[in-house]
């Protein structure tokens, strides 16, 4: 962790390796919150955190819309509150549903392929075997 205070878009981007378009986008959204000198964007240690936050929940399949959800109910505290450990945890649980059906749904396309793989496998062989007795 950084003991900066301070950040540029491009410093932010590089650590982050996105794209200073993601993090002018992230802006766009309301998740980030970076103040200004002149054209120049200044994003504090709280808006390092919450970018952080934004791709860790992405890779946990966040939508934007939840990230920034949760977001303002931090904002309403100093230290977050009850309501947003809560929705935490139901998105948390909600997503966690999500995965375990869709590994489901991977397994049984993965049998379906075996299967048809198999069939294939079979059909190419007979074929083969019949070409095999017609000339000889």
């Amino acid at each position: 962790m950084s003991d900066k205070q301070t950040f540029s878009i491009s410093e932010l981007a590089k650590e982050f390796d996105v794209t200073t378009r993601s993090v002018r986008f992230y802006e766009d959204q309301g998740l980030l919150r970076p103040s200004r000198r002149g054209q120049t964007r200044i994003f504090s240690s709280k808006d390092r955190v919450r970018l952080k936050l934004i791709l860790r929940g992405k890779r946990m399949g966040f939508s934007l819309a939840e990230t920034k959800e949760l977001f303002d109910l931090w904002d309403e505290t100093l230290s977050g509150n009850e309501k947003q450990l809560l929705l935490m945890l139901e998105t948390l649980a909600r997503k966690r549903d999500q995965l375990e059906q869709q590994k489901n749904d991977i397994a049984q396309a993965e049998m379906e392929m075996e299967t048809a793989e198999a069939r294939c496998r079979e059909a190419l062989e007979e074929l083969q075997k019949k070409k095999q007795q017609a000339t000889a």
